[in-house]
């Protein structure tokens, strides 16, 4: 009998628990609610927003402001100089850096002993089980997984205190069993320096029996090519014969999911997405055959939703789970075990089912252009490029865009910078298929091209081989869980881009 057969065994217990998710939805909801305000009540936050007197979800909703990070950054920056009891019970010595906001470059996000078990791991357990319940006859224990992670550095000198990539977090102290059947070495997972890293990983797990992968596509696919490069073999499979899996998160598969396929052709080759963010873990693929993942509902996360043709108003609508409406566009608020109070976490989420609870990340609550009315979101620029790829044999490693406001001629348009790993033969037929895609699907940027009043064709310009990378390392962000922000009103960093193309 093979390891993973064995193993399944562990895993059974909680496949059925998910049955929870179709009927309980509410219940589930108000008892992740309660636990939460009652461990935080005597915390300095909870005094002073009388979480003692909470009792249901209108209370709480009364009593705890909507925090951007900026609201909830001095708490933050006292907890990381080892603080305790400030937003959650005790001294929280772990630190998620993140993607920054508008006043700093990054974002310091709190992980607590209780949000590592309750949210994140709970995340990576639910994703084998899932996994196991769809695909009864694998062997992923039977050989290693490759774990791609980022890396950590002391947090101001506190002893035991680290601050780095969520992944670096999880690899620090994730059970030393896991250690038995994950590769690389602890030691080069854990390397600043991606380039070094990248290298490493490819000669240490050139010849372990490789059964399952997780990571950032972006990055996962840097590594895998090196594979290549050293192996001197055409794909992937011809090295690593028993690889059945891709766990990924963190950017859209989308723009990747033709290069994997080229590399990876195997028809045993599966794809599992998953939604772990450094703020928590809340959304698994629990259907192969659905692009949509399953809320996650009984972990330390309590969710709340803005609609966002309200968003940034002075008084939104702010709805729980229960009063989503499906095909709507929500921001996502969440509160957290690791002392994050209806925290707004920027990005943005579309229901396609409530019976369970079921959804699609469509963006980021600042990766958008709306420099004209348009309202044009990631959803619609990943949809818009998969066809554009799909009519023209092209396809797409990294993309950005951004408004011209006006050029000499008094004329506004979209400015697309893409880096193709596989060029069109015509990039003209493509822009034109992207932007009549792009006005099929959101009729507003339709009514903005209409007759090129207000908006003008949209332009593409060409990016080098490696332009993005080189952005990323000039940014001190090549590697780890950094991505590419691909929507945006700002031209700051596509001019940045576009005077590196040169």
């Amino acid at each position: 009998m093979s390891l993973t057969k064995l193993v399944a065994n562990v895993f059974k217990p909680r496949q059925r628990e998910f049955e929870k998710y179709i009927n309980d939805a509410e219940q589930l909801q108000h008892d992740v609610l309660m636990r939460l305000v009652e461990k935080g009540q005597n915390t300095e936050y909870g005094i002073n927003h009388l979480l003692n007197n909470t009792k249901d979800y209108e209370d709480f909703s009364k009593n705890v402001p909507v925090n951007s990070y900026e609201e909830l950054k001095g708490d933050i920056d006292r907890m990381r100089h080892g603080e305790s009891d400030v937003l959650w019970p005790g001294q929280v010595r772990w630190y998620a850096k993140s993607s920054g906001t508008t006043n700093d470059k990054s974002k310091f996000i709190p992980v607590s002993s209780d949000g590592l078990q309750n949210i994140h791991y709970k995340g990576g357990f639910d994703t084998v089980a899932l996994y196991l319940r769809n695909h009864p006859n694998s062997k992923i224990f039977d050989g290693r997984a490759l774990i791609l992670g980022g890396s950590h550095a002391p947090n101001y000198n506190i002893e035991g205190s680290l601050v780095g990539d969520l992944s670096a977090i999880l690899i620090e102290n994730i059970n030393p069993l896991a250690n038995l059947v994950r590769v690389p070495k602890k030691s080069t997972a854990l390397l600043s320096d991606f380039e070094l890293k990248r290298d490493r990983i490819a000669h240490e797990c050139l010849h372990k029996n490789v059964t399952n992968i997780s990571g950032v596509p972006s990055w996962m696919l840097s590594v895998l090519v090196r594979v290549m490069e050293i192996s001197g073999k055409k794909h992937l499979e011809d090295v690593w014969p028993n690889l059945e899996v891709f766990f990924h998160g963190g950017i859209a598969f989308t723009p990747y999911r033709k290069q994997y396929e080229q590399l990876i052709t195997s028809p045993n080759m599966h794809y599992m997405e998953t939604y772990n963010a450094s703020e928590g873990f809340f959304g698994l693929q629990s259907d192969p055959e659905d692009k949509s993942m399953l809320l996650m509902l009984d972990y330390d996360v309590f969710y709340e939703f803005i609609p966002m043709d309200e968003f940034g108003t002075d008084h939104p609508t702010i709805v729980p789970l229960t009063g989503v409406e499906i095909g709507k566009n929500y921001a996502m608020v969440i509160t957290t075990s690791c002392g994050l109070w209806r925290y707004l976490i920027g990005d943005t989420v579309q229901f396609t089912s409530k019976n369970p609870y079921k959804f699609v990340i469509t963006g980021r609550t600042k990766y958008f252009i709306n420099a004209f009315g348009e309202e044009l979101i990631m959803d619609n620029a990943e949809k818009g490029l998969a066809y554009a790829c799909e009519k023209t044999g092209a396809q797409v490693s990294e993309y950005t865009a951004a408004p011209v406001y006006m050029d000499s001629n008094a004329k506004c348009r979209h400015q697309w910078l893409i880096e193709f790993s596989k060029e069109p033969t015509n990039l003209d037929e493509f822009a034109k298929i992207l932007d009549n895609k792009l006005q099929e699907i959101n009729s507003d940027y339709e009514a903005k091209r209409f007759h090129n009043v207000t908006l003008q064709p949209l332009e593409i310009v060409k990016a080098r081989v490696g332009l993005f990378n080189d952005w990323l390392k000039s940014k001190g962000k090549l590697g780890g869980q950094h991505k590419i922000p691909r929507l945006s009103n700002s031209r700051k960093n596509l001019d940045e881009m576009l005077e590196m193309n040169k």
